[in-house]
């Protein structure tokens, strides 16, 4: 790590000497960010611990419950899908095993941060959803239950939670399905053809889902103001209330770090501004998780027994007992979990196959990097903090482990791009299904020897497209590359030099990339699809409704009334094709545990997949009848068209704010009768493939449950020219002016200052 220094030389305004060794003091900004300045590190991690439970008592309260595999112990039978889940995969027994691993300096630091969340937590959990968990109307209600102290481990359970399930292994379940029935029918369609599945499996490639997508650029100092770099991006998750992120200033004399914690998690591990270096990251879409089909049996003497590649070997079994929350006091409920030599058994299990003793292969394990190794990363965690400069940065991310990430660092002087993490070295073909675990497929492979940084000269952008270098296309499957098209073309159209405020702009940006290859099919042949024979057969409403599209910009604005019509017509479109009798084996049952619902909805796998699918006329599918059927079928059912001739956006025409509003997602909406805190249904612009990405699923709703968790532009010339922005506010507490107060910069895409002088700043406690 970098040797201390005295920090007060190099940002003005600090009040006073550091804090006595082992306090701290919080700080506040006029947007309640807490700022932390505490007389040395340990201190410091203790007051982030401490600043997190105050401000977000409840979502850390809950994600330690996931961790434990105790939600449905406080929600009832709404908590109860992810508890079997959590127990299966193991989440609390990882993080004893990583915490116990740890070296003695990194583990001291991690138990700081534990004692600050405990101290906190006295305060902290003194908010409206804990006092409606003990409301005697509820089933089970009472009294407030005390704080359970965390284990030493728990921050570490909470940074499972969020990312146990955004790696690439729903995914590899779903592609499963699709080869199980979609295949079969393809095969059948093609007979002796060896890639008629992988022609299924490609045709739904694009892997969509709940968790996917981030942007981040960067600008060299011969692109910016300043003569500095920037970096610049927003990360993608499902919009959660509070927040999945959390703004926080760490400094004590070892280092002054902004950026965006996980809370419930020390450090600044995504995106983070240290003053001399900076980084931020997107999800690299890498396959790291091995996926491997089981075939477990039950022995005489009451054991489960594995079919590896050499044989019969044992299943390590444990059961836990799940208690759920009811109105007669709890019921328990007994999960039987498994282990075999490759991985945790995440679905599945010995008497999966009883029901169709032929179909065998429907019990899958996962072998996670943090569990192989019994490490998540918390030196690289620490590491960063220290960080002076990309190279820093950079090394402190060798040790990085899971999920992988692409990584843009810069220090003043230079840019790196690089990729980081555990990714077993697995062929392509290898990535696409589940592994047989009984072949020597399925034997463990050795970590991925990642590339050296590269030095970015101009512009790099990272938008989970597949990468150009073909050392880092570690995945199967990628986002479309509109995204980071549409970021380049913005940023080298640009014929000055670049400065932060200029980022708005891209931050911003609503046009769709998608939708050319959507309007495509409503040519009929002719020029722009209206001088076709077929187009004088269509109803006068109905030309009218292509001219519109046709004509439209592209651009998903709120006030858009051809967005919406757009939007409508799409979702209609992707409704007629998931019905289509060609997908129809998609909808026979999947097996598969109900945590993976989201990954296997069809319609939303569809709506990922519509151009693709359009064009796939060897499975019966007529794209361009397909298009206008959709097309009659919108106004048929009353959406208005004016003739051609007339305005494109007709006055009182539905515009797509209309319906595109943001629902954040909050724990309670599942538990009946029990109230959830709700933020202004604002208009938004944008849409899933936009750069201002507020995602919907067409066919399914309008309304947008996934997008930008936050949004960060951080300058290596001046760190108080930096912006930041989250969702919703600082605050997790539905009672404080800080729950929200972001909320409006964050639906028009627009940011906050970083303000990093102390004599700005309000101090607010010591201890």
């Amino acid at each position: 790590m970098a040797p201390d220094r005295d920090l007060d030389a190099d940002h003005g305004g600090v009040p006073g000497p550091w804090p006595a060794a082992g306090t701290f003091e919080v700080f506040r900004d006029a947007w309640g960010v807490p700022h932390v300045r505490a007389g040395d590190e340990l201190a410091l991690a203790r007051g982030q611990g401490y600043v997190t439970a105050r401000d977000r008592g409840w979502q850390v309260e809950v994600d330690r419950w996931r961790a434990e595999g105790r939600l449905a112990e406080r929600l009832g039978e709404a908590g109860l899908v992810w508890d079997r889940f959590a127990h299966r995969v193991r989440l609390a027994d990882t993080a004893r095993r990583v915490h116990a691993a740890l070296a003695d300096d990194d583990r001291a630091w991690l138990d700081a941060y534990t004692a600050g969340v405990n101290e906190g937590l006295a305060l902290g959990r003194d908010v409206p959803e804990m006092h409606a968990l003990a409301d005697p109307a509820w089933p089970g209600g009472g009294e407030l239950p005390p704080h359970e102290p965390w284990p030493a481990w728990a921050p570490l359970g909470v940074f499972l939670v969020a990312h146990v399930l955004f790696s690439g292994f729903p995914h590899v379940l779903w592609r499963d399905h699709v080869a199980r029935t979609l295949g079969r029918s393809a095969a059948a369609a093609a007979p002796g053809d060896p890639h008629a599945v992988d022609r299924v499996l490609d045709l739904l490639a694009v892997d969509g889902g709940p968790s996917s997508g981030s942007n981040a650029w960067a600008l060299a100092g011969s692109r910016t103001t300043s003569g500095a770099p920037l970096l610049v991006g927003d990360p993608h998750r499902l919009l959660e209330l509070p927040g999945v992120y959390q703004q926080v200033r760490l400094a004590c004399p070892a280092y002054d770090v902004v950026g965006l914690a996980f809370p419930g998690v020390p450090g600044v591990l995504h995106f983070g501004h240290a003053g001399d270096a900076a980084w931020g990251i997107t999800n690299a879409a890498a396959h790291h998780v091995d996926v491997l089909a089981e075939r477990l049996r039950r022995t005489t003497d009451g054991d489960v027994e594995a079919l590896g590649p050499d044989g019969p070997e044992p299943v390590d079994t444990v059961t836990a007992t799940v208690r759920v929350r009811a109105a007669g006091g709890p019921v328990e409920h007994r999960v039987e979990t498994w282990e075999t030599a490759r991985g945790v058994v995440v679905t599945g299990g010995p008497d999966a196959g009883e029901a169709d003793p032929g179909d065998e292969g429907r019990t899958f394990a996962v072998r996670l990097a943090a569990r192989v190794d019994a490490d998540l990363g918390v030196r690289a965690w620490r590491r960063l903090l220290h960080a002076r400069s990309a190279r820093d940065v950079a090394d402190a991310f060798a040790g990085w482990v899971d999920p992988v990430n692409r990584v843009l660092a810069a220090d003043r002087d230079t840019v790196l791009s690089l990729t980081a993490g555990r990714v077993p070295r697995r062929s392509p073909r290898e990535r696409a299904l589940p592994l047989e675990a009984w072949s020597d497929a399925a034997r463990t492979r050795p970590w991925v020897d990642l590339p050296a940084p590269v030095t970015v000269d101009g512009v790099a952008v990272d938008a989970n497209e597949r990468p150009d270098r073909e050392e880092i296309a570690l995945g199967r499957t990628y986002a479309p590359p509109h995204r980071a098209r549409r970021i380049r073309a913005l940023l080298q159209a640009a014929d000055d030099r670049l400065g932060p405020a200029d980022q708005a702009r891209v931050h911003g940006d609503t046009a769709l990339g998608s939708a050319d290859a959507l309007l495509a099919w409503l040519d009929d042949g002719g020029v722009g699809g209206l001088d076709g024979a077929a187009y004088g057969r269509r109803s006068t409403a109905t030309r009218a409704a292509a001219a519109r599209l046709l004509g439209w910009d592209r651009h998903m604005d709120a006030g858009s009334a051809d967005a919406a019509l757009y939007a409508t017509w799409r979702s209609v479109l992707v409704r007629r094709v998931a019905a289509h009798p060609a997908l129809a084996p998609l909808h026979e049952p999947h097996g598969l545990d109900e945590i993976f619902a989201p990954w296997s909805s069809i319609t939303a796998r569809v709506a990922d997949a519509l151009p693709m699918l359009l064009g796939a006329s060897w499975l019966g599918i007529d794209g361009h009848t397909a298009a206008w059927a959709a097309l009659e079928d919108v106004v048929s059912d009353g959406t208005t068209a004016e003739p051609p001739g007339m305005p494109p956006e007709p006055t009182g025409a539905p515009a797509w704010g209309d319906t595109h509003r943001v629902l954040g997602l909050h724990v309670l909406l599942d538990v009946p009768g029990a109230g959830a805190p709700r933020v202004a249904p604002l208009p938004l612009s944008g849409d899933t493939d936009t750069v201002r990405c507020t995602a919907s699923t067409p066919g399914v709703t309008d309304v947008c449950v996934r997008g930008s968790v936050a949004r960060w532009v951080w300058d290596l010339a001046d760190r108080d020219a930096s912006r930041w922005g989250v969702p919703f506010g600082a605050s997790g507490d539905p009672r404080s002016p800080h729950f929200a107060d972001q909320h409006p910069a964050w639906a028009d895409a627009t940011t906050v200052p970083v303000v990093t002088d102390w004599t700005l700043l309000e101090l607010e406690e010591t201890r």
